[in-house]
């Protein structure tokens, strides 16, 4: 029985000695829970369910004013929304993003201070959390500079995320217009086609998003070099979570406490899903080979300590001293003599 136990507790060193993805995941996983990921992915979820509302008015009041109130260009970025978001959240979405539109245009002095205090401290938790899972100390700085960056890098992640919905969203009324323009609307082949480069231009969007939210949100940059795989595989996964999200929000809402509380559970597991997965993601990127510090180890401490010899008889020493005074006695005697 003991020898069993100990070839198991064997297997798995000898698995992450044999498949460095396995060894990878474990160190990220490990990595993961050392920078309190979870604590970090709770702070978010509150801050983004918080801050959702507010943060919608004022980007929904700022396109409108950009784009000059043109319903198609709003309605491009609202489907995309609307898609970022498994189906069972997609009427909740939709119903606050209506409400920031329509609330949008009679925002005053008190929302736009709601928006930015919950957009801020949204984005401070986040910061702090990337940073953490990338290893990085955070050092103390300056409260008005701090504010102003967390806010910049605010509005730069709305931004990114406005285009990223409105290029996946525009993608696919672009490439049917080609269809009908060359005449190829009804052939099934083209139509696939269309369907692919529609998510391969979706995964893109959204890689590109990932790629500024894990090497540029941290307080100290890292190489946007080193976090392209880990851009890609957020893309991705993101994708595959939707479809996860999708299956168990219908058995979470279908709970006794779904009936109280209504859709706002599943936002909650769903912000939280997304929150985990972002650090998990930024955890497995900050663990790869080329990303890992060297650390020097220092050089064993010297003992400095007396070397005490002890000799049988005369050594040399003694038996020169000897013989030095054996000479010069005899040198006296003749002296006298």
């Amino acid at each position: 029985m003991a020898n069993k136990n100990g070839d198991q507790e064997k297997l798995l060193p000898r698995l992450r000695r044999k498949y460095p993805w396995l060894d990878h995941l474990i160190r990220a996983n490990e990595s993961f829970g050392e920078h309190y990921g979870n604590h970090y992915a709770a702070a978010i979820t509150y801050f983004s369910v918080l801050s959702v509302f507010p943060i919608f008015m004022v980007a929904f009041t700022v396109i409108g004013k950009v784009v000059g109130g043109n319903q198609a260009v709003i309605g491009k970025i609202t489907d995309g929304i609307k898609n970022s978001v498994p189906e069972g959240l997609q009427d909740l979405v939709m119903t606050i993003v209506n409400a920031a539109i329509s609330s949008g245009s009679g925002i005053g002095i008190f929302g736009l201070l709601l928006a930015l205090y919950s957009g801020i401290g949204w984005m401070s938790n986040l910061r702090d959390a990337l940073t953490a899972q990338w290893g990085q100390e955070k050092k103390q700085q300056p409260f008005v500079k701090t504010t102003i960056k967390d806010l910049l890098s605010l509005v730069g992640l709305g931004i990114a995320l406005i285009v990223s919905f409105a290029v996946t969203a525009a993608g696919s009324g672009v490439g049917q217009y080609l269809l009908e323009l060359v005449g190829l609307q009804d052939q099934t082949w083209a139509v696939w086609v269309l369907r692919v480069a529609t998510i391969i231009l979706g995964l893109a969007a959204n890689a590109l998003v990932f790629l500024w939210v894990i090497a540029r949100l941290p307080r100290e940059h890292v190489a946007m070099r080193s976090a392209v795989t880990g851009a890609i595989v957020a893309a991705i996964g993101f994708v595959i979570l939707q479809q996860v999200a999708t299956i168990y929000l219908k058995s979470v809402t279908q709970s006794p406490a779904a009936a109280i509380f209504g859709p706002i559970i599943g936002l909650l597991v769903f912000a939280n899903l997304v929150s985990r997965f972002l650090l998990l993601v930024t955890a497995w990127t900050a663990t790869a080979r080329e990303n890992q510090r060297k650390v020097v180890r220092p050089p064993a401490p010297v003992l400095l300590e007396p070397r005490v010899t002890v000799q049988r008889g005369f050594g040399m020493g003694a038996a020169a001293g000897v013989f030095g005074v054996g000479a010069l006695l005899g040198w006296f005697g003749r002296r006298r003599g």
